[in-house]
C-alpha cells in the first residue's frame, strides 16, 4: 500500500471513531502499531509548527498594545522614556514586538 493510501486508510479510522466511539473493532496488531505511530507521528508535526509558529514574532500597533495592556496611549510614551517597552521601526511605522508585550503581560 502506497503513502497516499496509508493516509487514507488512517484518517478513514479516526473518521470511524470518532462517528461510532462504542463500536469494537478488529485489526491485526501490526495495523494497530501503524495506526497508534501515524498519530504520534501526526501530533509530532503539528507541536513543530506550534513550536515554529511561537518563534516568528509579530509586531503591533499602539493602538493595539494599549488596549492589550489595557493602558493609555501616553503610558505607552512614558515606558518608551524609561525603556520599559520601546517600539521598533518597521516599515516607517513604529511597532512593539509581541514578544515584549508577551513580558510584560507575564510579570
Amino acid at each position: 500500500m502506497d503513502v497516499t493510501n496509508k493516509h487514507r486508510t488512517m484518517n478513514k479510522m479516526f473518521d470511524l471513531v470518532n462517528k461510532y466511539p462504542d463500536l469494537n473493532i478488529t485489526v491485526k496488531a501490526g495495523e494497530l502499531k501503524e495506526w497508534a505511530e501515524y498519530i504520534v507521528r501526526l501530533t509530532h508535526q503539528e507541536l513543530e509548527q506550534q513550536v515554529v509558529n511561537a518563534k516568528c514574532e509579530t509586531y503591533l500597533s499602539r493602538d493595539e498594545v494599549a488596549e492589550m495592556l489595557r493602558v493609555n496611549k501616553s503610558t505607552l510614551w512614558r515606558w518608551n522614556k524609561q525603556d520599559y517597552l520601546k517600539p521598533i521601526e518597521v516599515g516607517g511605522k513604529r511597532k512593539y514586538k509581541m514578544s515584549d508585550v508577551k513580558r510584560i503581560l507575564n510579570n
